[in-house]
């Protein structure tokens, strides 16, 4: 491939690492919070994501986001299973496309990430499972397309710069819309529900709190002033 920034991509490829690192963070995070007998439900939904949301979006997600608009709603096929993404470029930054798929994949793995914390307790590990790849596919990936993938929220103007709106505000919502349509824990007000571990929760708010430069700075896909 020729016209390769390679500190750019270096820098790319740095803060996907970091951004990788928030998740098993998150899980940390969330696991010391937990009480004992779901701190390892906790835990591994968290890490399973990692795995099979890495697999959604490679066949579907990105393409859902990032390929040719469709009405301003949705991105199309052109980009299915990644085909043709293996030898382009950004013109912006000039690093390749692949490290750009693999920076924007790990933010797809952390947002339904940050949702597990309003089910702990509340719901078991295969349904969450089930609507995590089902959220990515129906909720996420339209929402990243109109912010971030040229679709009518981006004609309109809207800025989102490191998933403020894509990341944070869309699964803070929908973990409150999951809260209210499961209700209560079982036992809520009847049982004490201590943490498991807090040493654990701030080890992985140590760890998010570490992955977030990666998070922001990365997301100007260069090493630059905007970095």
């Amino acid at each position: 491939m020729i016209g390769i920034d390679t500190g750019n991509t270096a820098w790319v490829l740095l803060c996907a690492t970091l951004v990788f690192f928030m998740t098993p963070g998150l899980a940390l995070f969330y696991g010391g919070m937990a009480r004992s007998k779901n701190v390892l439900g906790t835990i591994m939904q968290s890490f399973f994501l990692i795995g099979i949301i890495s697999v959604e979006f490679i066949l579907i997600g990105y393409t859902m986001i990032f390929g040719n608009d469709i009405g301003g709603m949705i991105g199309g096929l052109d980009k299915l299973g990644l085909v043709g993404t293996a030898q382009e470029v950004l013109d912006a930054t000039n690093i390749p496309e692949m490290a750009f798929v693999a920076f924007q994949c790990m933010f797809a793995v952390l947002t339904p990430a940050i949702i597990s914390g309003s089910v702990t307790g509340r719901m078991r590990f295969a349904p969450f499972v089930v609507f995590s790849v089902l959220w990515a596919i129906l909720i996420y990936n339209p929402m990243a397309h109109w912010v971030w993938g040229g679709g009518f929220l981006a004609e309109l103007g809207a800025l989102d710069f490191a998933g403020g709106l894509v990341i944070h505000v869309l699964s803070g919502v929908s973990g409150l819309t999951l809260c209210i349509l499961l209700g209560r824990r079982r036992g809520y007000g009847r049982m004490p529900m201590l943490p498991h571990h807090l040493p654990m929760t701030i080890l992985g708010a140590s760890i998010l709190w570490f992955g977030w430069f990666g998070f922001n700075a990365g997301s100007a896909l260069g090493v630059g002033d905007l970095a």
